[in-house]
Formats: structure tokens, C-alpha cells, sequence
């Protein structure tokens, strides 16, 4: 840090409070909306047919302008996306929840929602969600 910003943070901290310095590792929001969904896959793991599974995921927004969700679509009619907020200012966060069913299918299944919105970086963001379905026993 060179004396003339060591001088000017420590005229900061005084004048306005140590609040009003930021932490080193601390990084500027990026520039316009920014997306990342927590976490980015998910595995149910060993289950049975005829079961809803259900995982809530986070949609953040780490950029500088409202991120804008512009449409959320799944690769089956087994699973569907819900429960989230069109528009999620900066550093906000909206849940998303994840709703797979797994029918009469047998064997890991895989399937992925898809999220497209404003950001110019990444517009279209894929999730996933798995599992091992067994048939019931008995049956």
C-alpha cells in the first residue's frame, strides 16, 4: 500500500469509523448482475418409484445490477423448479426449490434445470439433480 492510501484509509477509519474500511480480502461486487445457484448439483441418492423428492436450492446475485431471472425450465416432466423471485437485487438471494419424481423409473437418473437470466457473463446456468431409484420390494 503506498503512504499516500495508507494515509487516506487511516483518515477514514478516523473520520468515519472503522466501518467505513474495507477488509483486504474484501472484492467489489462484479460489474452488473451476476448469478451462482448453491449448490450446483445434488444427489438424492438410493430411493424408491413413486417418490417426490424435494431440494431447495440458492440463486444469488454477487453483481453490481438486479439480476433478473428470465426463465426457469427442466429437461423432464418428472421434476419442476418453483419458489424463486424474478428479480433479485445486488447481493440478494432468492430460494429455488427443486421437485423431482421418480415414477415407475428404475436405475440413476439425472436430470437438470436450466436458468436463464440477464447476466452477460453466464446467461444460462445448469443445475442438476440425480438419484438411484429401486423398484419397491414386494412388488
Amino acid at each position: 500500500m503506498t503512504p499516500v492510501r495508507l494515509a487516506a484509509v487511516m483518515m477514514a477509519a478516523l473520520v468515519l469509523g472503522p466501518s467505513a474500511v474495507p477488509a483486504a480480502d474484501e472484492k467489489p461486487a462484479a460489474k452488473g448482475p451476476r448469478i451462482s445457484i448453491e449448490p450446483e448439483s445434488f444427489d438424492f441418492g438410493r430411493t424408491v418409484q413413486n417418490k417426490t423428492l424435494e431440494k431447495e436450492f440458492t440463486i444469488r446475485n454477487f453483481g453490481s445490477e438486479d439480476l433478473e431471472i428470465e426463465n426457469v425450465s427442466t429437461t423432464c416432466g418428472c421434476t419442476v423448479a418453483s419458489g424463486y423471485a424474478k428479480t433479485i437485487k445486488p447481493g440478494g438471494k432468492t430460494p429455488l426449490t427443486v421437485r423431482l419424481e421418480t415414477r415407475a423409473y428404475t436405475g440413476h437418473l439425472t436430470r437438470s434445470v436450466m436458468v436463464r437470466s440477464n447476466d452477460p457473463a453466464t446467461n444460462l446456468l445448469e443445475l442438476k439433480v440425480e438419484a438411484t431409484v429401486v423398484a419397491e420390494s414386494g412388488k
